[in-house]
């Protein structure tokens, strides 16, 4: 079961232990970050549920669809780094991974 560090929006970072086969917002949604809105419940048509994935895991992570690159775009605080967690699944490659929940729009 790999291990996630999830740093909250307020910058408080918390060590998580994250089921493979779940999304990236499961996780994060199921151990209390309640900051991560994720309002469409991981179907992709929203992006509340944006965050910032460590650099180092972007060889790690599924390619970027279309759909969710066109959420992102309509964010504020996009950067190189941004992906929505639900389109993320857990598996042991992310094992150490930091992730870092975007700021609201």
């Amino acid at each position: 079961m790999p291990t996630i560090t999830v740093i909250a929006r307020n910058g408080e970072a918390r060590d998580v232990q994250a089921e493979n086969g779940l999304s990236l917002m499961e996780v994060i949604r199921d151990n209390g970050f309640d900051e991560l809105m994720a309002l469409c419940g991981g179907c992709c048509s929203c992006a509340t549920c944006h965050v910032f994935i460590d650099a180092g895991f972007a060889d790690k992570v599924p390619t970027m669809s279309e759909d969710e690159n066109d959420l992102l775009d309509s964010t504020d605080s996009r950067n190189d780094q941004s992906r929505l967690s639900c389109q993320i699944p857990v598996s042991d490659a992310l094992d150490g991974l930091t992730v870092t929940i975007a700021p609201e729009d």
